[in-house]
């Protein structure tokens, strides 16, 4: 695949990300009487991480290219990235597929959550530090940490 071509495959799987994102969000019940993340952790986090993987670890120049930081090498640590995502990710769809419960899938939406947390925190320090390109990812990346760590935090304090 072709250097554009992959650049413009990952702004797809970026965009299947928050989109997957926000169905698992829909699908929460955390502040229900019974509160169940099974579902949500299986699409917010699950199938989110396991995009990420796909876009970080196996698009890793395009994904690069789409972010601005191309170096024109390939980058170990973005590969790296794609496993930590695909790690929480297979944690995620492995504890929906086996009902592992509330506990474990809150756990999982918080890990997510305060990674994007740090990304949001990061993108704002370079975008005010010369790279006003990262803007545009701070509001969306970090509504969706405060959602998924509100999230977390209500299947948490839902535990018995």
């Amino acid at each position: 695949m072709s250097s554009m071509n992959q650049q413009k495959a990952a702004g797809v799987t970026m965009a299947l990300t928050y989109a997957v994102g926000a169905l698992g969000i829909g699908f929460s019940t955390a502040f229900s009487s019974g509160p169940d993340l099974r579902w949500a952790c299986l699409f917010a986090v699950g199938l989110a991480g396991l995009l990420s993987f796909v876009r970080r670890g196996l698009m890793h120049r395009g994904d690069a290219a789409r972010m601005g930081w191309d170096s024109g090498t390939t980058n170990p640590f973005q590969i790296e990235v794609g496993l930590v995502n695909l790690a929480w990710g297979l944690l995620a769809v492995i504890a929906a597929a086996l009902s592992w419960g509330l506990g474990v899938y809150a756990a999982c939406f918080l890990v997510f959550g305060f990674y994007m947390a740090g990304v949001t925190a990061f993108k704002a320090i370079r975008s005010s530090g010369g790279h006003p390109e990262e803007w545009r990812t701070v509001l969306p990346a970090g509504a969706f940490a405060v959602m998924l760590i509100v999230i977390g935090a209500a299947g948490m304090s839902a535990l018995p």
